[in-house]
């Protein structure tokens, strides 16, 4: 009984499958963009690690990484999306009911609402147009957000411009009295 050499990427030592490293390699390659897109959409991190358990179960044997890689990010986009839709009503009347002298000087408390203005305007888009921004602004390149939602590198300009005029008649209209 000869032993054969492992085809897995690592070197299969110990108890760990094959599986079980090309995982912890896609966890430490895409968790941090998982990480910047989850802060920047609800400022709660603990999203990525949700988007990563599920990433685990949708592509258990992770044979395509490129893909999985890139339904991470729109993932992420997706899931604070849905928190941030779910919980905008909530958060709305929480914000509004802070005792300013809590929050600290009044630029502090003016960009605190101006981020929540954006936050509230980009929950009402519809998902693609929230998902290009989140994506683009939370510092993937054209090629990268073409990739991640499935469109050729050459539209995304287009839908970037096109999402931030959105963006913007929205934060204008859910800050006018």
């Amino acid at each position: 009984m000869g032993m054969h050499a492992s085809h897995a990427h690592g070197d299969g030592s110990g108890s760990r499958s094959g599986r079980d490293l090309r995982f912890e390699a896609f966890f430490r390659a895409h968790y941090p963009a998982a990480v910047r897109i989850a802060w920047s959409v609800v400022r709660d991190s603990q999203l990525a690690q949700d988007v990563m358990i599920a990433v685990r179960r949708r592509f258990p044997d992770l044979a395509d990484g490129r893909s999985a890689g890139a339904w991470v990010r729109v993932a992420a986009v997706h899931l604070g999306l849905n928190s941030l839709r779910g919980e905008r009503r909530r958060d709305v009347r929480q914000r509004r009911s802070l005792p300013l002298a809590a929050a600290g000087p009044e630029e502090i408390v003016i960009a605190r609402e101006e981020q929540a203005a954006v936050r509230d305007a980009l929950a009402r888009l519809p998902g693609h147009s929230a998902t290009v921004l989140v994506l683009r602004h939370s510092g993937l390149s054209y090629a990268e957000v073409a990739e991640a939602m499935g469109v050729r590198a050459g539209h995304v300009g287009t839908m970037l411009r096109r999402a931030e005029a959105a963006l913007a008649k929205e934060v204008d209209r859910g800050t006018r009295p």
